[in-house]
């Protein structure tokens, strides 16, 4: 009973507005095949009503995006008692990879990947739709991995995924020793965007439309780390040593702190 829990990367992330205070965005997710956390479930050693996470969080298990997941599936009357006996028994135990703070979505990941093994482990039936709709109501980044996409455009506030067919590329990452906080990144490019709020938008939504049609490979061939990351200025506003790695031929994931690079697989 275990399940890869894949890391992505923004290829491209553009800001196209603000609609009730969130920011919308127009980007492509891909994943990152090389680097994943897997989930499992594991028997207790003696049956707790509590439901029980193990592995390297720095949150509480109450903040933990799997334990949310977890809440949700309980409010589902036909399914909800099944899962609480299950879990009475075992517990989820997460093997970390992917760098918290990083870009990766690693919490997100992992969030689709136990809604995914509970739904096929206990023969839930939950359709694709189903196991969607739960995963918007716990994060912006969920969806794309709910999906079980490679590669997607992704709009809104992360919950409108499209899939997007593409040779698949190997992504390299670095993730620097510095933890990037996203609600600080996007204060500070909103303190960005309000100099000029009406044609930075208009810019950036041109722009994104251009991306959305093109290649991934493409893309990267043609723009270059500040082009393609409208985060990444914000992000060197506040953590001025993220400069100390990046490179040339490297890209950053959403609101950090992770570089990456790419080349076509043969």
């Amino acid at each position: 009973m275990k399940i890869k829990s894949y890391a992505k990367v923004n290829i491209y992330l553009k800001i196209v507005g603000i609609k009730n205070n969130f920011h919308l965005i127009n980007s492509r997710f891909m994943r990152v095949d090389n680097l994943y956390d897997t989930v499992s479930f594991v028997k207790k050693d003696n049956k707790q009503d509590d439901f029980e996470i193990e592995g390297k969080f720095s949150c509480k298990k109450e903040q933990n995006i799997i334990y949310k997941a977890y809440k949700e599936l309980i409010l589902i009357k036909d399914i909800s008692k099944k899962i609480e006996d299950f879990f009475k028994n075992y517990k989820v135990s997460v093997d970390k990879n992917i760098p918290e703070f990083a870009g990766l979505g690693g919490g997100s990941s992992n969030a689709a990947a136990f809604l995914n093994l509970t739904n096929q482990t206990l023969s839930l039936g939950l359709s694709k739709k189903s196991i969607i709709s739960i995963s918007q109501k716990l994060g912006a980044d969920v969806s794309f991995f709910a999906n079980k996409y490679e590669s997607a455009n992704v709009s809104g506030i992360g919950e409108i995924v499209e899939r997007f067919e593409e040779k698949a590329l190997h992504i390299s990452t670095l993730t620097p020793p510095i933890k990037c906080k996203t609600p600080l990144v996007y204060k500070r490019y909103r303190e960005i965007l309000n100099q000029n709020y009406d044609k930075i938008i208009k810019n950036n939504q041109l722009f994104a439309d251009k991306l959305r049609y093109m290649k991934s490979d493409e893309i990267l061939q043609n723009y270059d780390i500040f082009e393609l990351n409208d985060l990444y200025q914000a992000a060197l506003d506040i953590y001025p040593k993220l400069k100390e790695y990046q490179k040339d031929d490297n890209f950053f994931s959403g609101s950090g702190s992770t570089f990456f690079k790419t080349r076509i697989l043969q």
